[in-house]
């Protein structure tokens, strides 16, 4: 029986791509997700054998669309792929728990290893991230720490990428006072208090692109 694999990015040439090439080595993409958001919801109903998910998402970026998964479908492995090869990256996305972390800029042939073997149990990095690998399990390198929970990560993502109060409101299932008050504890806690300074925070955290 082939792999099932869950494909999440939001851009759609992408996702076609993936899908062909993954299909002509025998993985099956059994879903397709264009956000984080719906990448959950569809590991939710489908329960792949492995979720794959862009890092730089809309609505929910990858590293916390990986943690959500890995609670409502604990059987599904999980693979961040990013352009990003900076330790902080690596080694949030190692205490997150996803199962591999594949560099962009790597062959194709990368992911299809990384697939193959987080399906038969084991962990797998790009070759080009190894030292930070190494840093990370000797307790060398620790994360810069992050004072926001999930919930308020979603906020500011959406905050940054032009969405009103209203909108993220309607996009998350709450108030738009809930939203409100979400976006003032954001604030308080970063110490920021302009919208320019969220979205340098977020870029920063890798919850959007520059």
């Amino acid at each position: 029986m082939p792999i099932q694999v869950l494909l999440a990015d939001d851009h759609p040439i992408v996702l076609r791509g993936l899908k062909i090439l993954l299909e002509r080595e025998g993985i099956k993409v059994a879903a397709e997700a264009a956000d984080g958001r719906e990448a959950v919801a569809r590991a939710t109903e489908i329960r792949p054998d492995v979720a794959i998910l862009d890092l730089a998402m809309p609505i929910l970026n990858g590293l916390d669309a990986a943690g959500e998964i890995m609670q409502t479908s604990p059987g599904t492995k999980t693979i961040l792929l990013s352009v990003h090869g900076e330790d902080q990256y690596i080694l949030a996305a190692l205490r997150t728990g996803v199962h591999a972390y594949v560099l962009k800029s790597q062959a194709f042939a990368d992911l299809v290893q990384a697939i193959r073997e987080v399906h038969r149990g084991t962990t797998y990095m790009s070759p080009g991230i190894s030292r930070a690998v190494v840093e990370a399990y000797r307790g060398r390198a620790e994360p810069p720490h992050d004072p926001l929970s999930p919930r308020e990560r979603e906020v500011l993502q959406l905050i940054a990428v032009g969405k009103s109060t209203k909108e993220l409101a309607g996009i998350l299932g709450m108030s738009v006072k809930t939203a409100e008050s979400h976006r003032s504890r954001i604030m308080g806690k970063l110490g920021v208090h302009e919208i320019a300074g969220l979205v340098r925070y977020a870029i920063r955290r890798g919850l959007i692109q520059a």
